[in-house]
């Protein structure tokens, strides 16, 4: 057996759970690692075993009934606490509808009815330098409809040199 194998097996061995088979008692044997951390786990399983949990004071219930009746009877965030969930929900809805409601009447990035175009931004756009990752993005952005035709172009190629050559 192989020391990852024991250690997964380990914990069960030191509490008692899993019985040690011969290949286990062996390999324990053999290897001083292993037989150390048995060794340690049966300790730390010893002093569990041992410990005793504290018991709670014969007040605790008591207590804690006294606070559970001051924070029933607490006020609820003033006389008008009930009317402001709901006026906040009205004012968030109100304000998303607005904001949508902007973002389809400036273009939003949807096509524009007019001219089937993909609508602008109002602020000028910077370009970047050539030769750099986002210079070269721009670019590839602005030729779109020359490098989408460049299929076409090849398919017509194609078909012309089947003609020429039949």
């Amino acid at each position: 057996m192989k020391c990852k194998d024991i250690q997964e097996v380990m914990p069960d061995l030191a509490s008692g759970l899993v019985e040690v088979t011969p290949e286990i008692g062996s390999h324990m044997a053999g290897c001083g690692a292993c037989a150390t951390k048995m060794r340690e786990f049966q300790q730390t399983m010893a002093l569990l075993d041992e410990w005793k949990a504290p018991e709670p004071s014969p007040y605790f219930d008591v207590r804690l009934q006294a606070r559970l009746r001051e924070e029933m009877a607490k006020p609820q965030a003033g006389r008008l606490g009930w009317f402001r969930r709901p006026v906040l929900a009205a004012a968030l809805t109100v304000l998303m509808g607005v904001g949508v409601g902007l973002f389809y009447a400036k273009g939003g990035g949807m096509y524009n009815s007019q001219d089937s175009e993909v609508a602008t931004m109002d602020s000028p756009v910077q370009s970047a330098e050539p030769g750099t990752a986002v210079g070269d993005l721009q670019a590839l952005e602005k030729n779109h409809d020359l490098y989408s035709d460049f299929d076409l172009l090849d398919d017509l190629e194609v078909q012309h040199n089947v003609v020429a050559n039949p």
